[in-house]
C-alpha cells in the first residue's frame, strides 16, 4: 500500500520573526522583559531607524531605543517651549500665563532648596512641599485679603478666649511658662552652663574699665565693658564668646547687668587681676574701674529652676538671691541720654 493514501499531519510553521524592539531579548529569556514593554518601546522607534536598532545586540538595543526616545522628547519639549515664547510675544494673555507658570516653578524650586539648606533630606523636602495650587484654607476672594484678615482675627480671639477660660479653671495644671520650650531652642550649650552657674552660685562680679584722671572727670571714655570670669567659672568650651552669650541671654529676658557692686568686694580683686582687665587698664594712662554685677531676672530664675534642676532641687533647695531689674522691681528708670 502506498504512502500516498496515508494521512500526514500538517507541517508546523516556523514562529514569526520578531522585528523591531520585540527582538531585544531572546525567546528563552522573554520572561525577563514583558512583551507589552518591548512592543510599547518598539512602537516608539521611528521606522527609518528600526533596521539600525535591530542590528544592535541584547541590552544595547534598549539603550539605543531609550536614547532615541529621550532625544525625541527633548526636541518636542523644546519645540513646545519655543511656541509658548513666540505666542507670548504677540498675545498678552499667553504672556501672563507663561509668567505665572515660571513664578510657580521658581517657588517650587525655592521651597525645595530652602528645605535642603535647613538640613532636611531631599525626599522629605519634596514631601513637605506645598504645590502652588494647594492652599491651607479657603481661597482668598479677589479684590483684597479682607476675609483672610477676618479669619486671622477670629483665630486670635478664640485663642485668647481659651487662655482666659484656662485662667478661670482652678484644676488646669500649670507646667511652667509656655515660652520655656521655645527659649530652650534658642540657647547654646554654653549658655545653659551660664544659667546654671548664676542660679547655683548667685550673681557674678563684672567690671567696666574707663578713662580716669583729670580728663576723665570731664569726659570719661569707655575702654572695656563687662569683663568677668563667667567663662572660666562655668567651664565653657568657647570662652571668647561670653559677650555674645550674655547678649543673647539678655535678649531672652533671662540675665541683666546691674550697676550695683556685690557685697563681697574680695571677689572683684580676682576679676581685676585677670589678663584682659590688666590689658585694658594698661592701655590708658589713668584707668578707672567700675564694679558691676550680673544677675538672673525673676523670669530667668523661674526658667532655670524649671529646666535645669531636679524635682527635689526645684522644690527644696534654696538658691542665692538675685536683684530684680528696675522695671521688674517697680523702680523708676533713669532717662536715657
Amino acid at each position: 500500500m502506498s504512502d500516498s493514501g496515508q494521512h500526514r499531519p500538517p507541517r508546523a510553521l516556523p514562529p514569526p520573526r520578531r522585528r523591531g524592539f520585540a527582538a531585544l531579548v531572546p525567546a528563552r529569556r522573554s520572561s525577563l522583559v514583558p512583551t507589552a514593554l518591548t512592543d510599547a518601546i518598539s512602537d516608539r522607534v521611528p521606522a527609518s531607524l528600526s533596521p539600525a536598532v535591530d542590528a544592535l545586540p541584547g541590552l544595547a538595543r534598549i539603550a539605543a531605543a531609550t536614547a532615541l526616545h529621550t532625544a525625541e522628547w527633548g526636541v518636542t519639549a523644546s519645540t513646545r517651549t519655543g511656541l509658548k515664547l513666540a505666542r507670548a510675544m504677540v498675545d498678552p494673555q499667553a504672556a501672563a500665563e507663561l509668567s505665572r507658570d515660571l513664578n510657580e516653578a521658581a517657588s517650587v524650586v525655592a521651597g525645595i532648596a530652602k528645605g535642603v539648606s535647613a538640613g532636611l533630606p531631599l525626599s522629605q523636602a519634596v514631601a513637605q512641599l506645598r504645590l502652588p495650587g494647594e492652599t491651607a484654607g479657603p481661597p482668598v476672594p479677589e479684590g483684597g485679603g479682607l476675609s483672610r484678615r477676618e479669619s486671622e482675627a477670629e483665630r486670635l480671639r478664640a485663642k485668647g478666649a481659651k487662655l482666659l477660660e484656662q485662667s478661670r479653671d482652678v484644676w488646669h495644671p500649670e507646667t511652667g511658662h509656655p515660652a520655656y520650650e521655645r527659649i530652650l531652642g534658642d540657647l547654646a550649650p554654653d549658655e545653659a552652663r551660664i544659667i546654671v552657674l548664676l542660679l547655683k552660685d548667685g550673681p557674678q562680679p563684672s567690671v567696666d574699665v574707663r578713662t580716669g584722671g583729670p580728663v576723665g572727670m570731664v569726659n570719661s571714655q569707655l575702654v572695656a565693658r563687662g569683663l568677668n570670669m563667667i567663662g572660666a567659672r562655668a567651664g565653657l568650651r568657647h570662652v571668647d564668646l561670653v559677650p555674645q552669650y550674655l547678649n543673647n541671654l539678655s535678649r531672652l529676658g533671662l540675665v541683666w547687668q546691674s550697676s550695683e557692686a556685690l557685697e563681697d568686694l574680695l571677689r572683684y580683686q580676682v576679676v581685676e587681676a585677670q589678663p584682659d582687665v590688666l590689658a585694658a587698664m594698661h592701655s590708658v594712662k589713668f584707668p578707672k574701674v567700675l564694679r558691676r554685677s550680673l544677675h538672673l531676672t525673676p523670669f530667668g530664675v523661674d526658667f532655670a529652676r524649671m529646666c535645669f534642676t531636679t524635682e527635689d532641687e526645684a522644690t527644696v533647695a534654696a538658691f542665692p538671691a538675685h536683684l530684680a531689674p528696675p522695671a521688674a522691681a517697680g523702680e523708676k528708670q533713669l532717662p536715657r541720654a
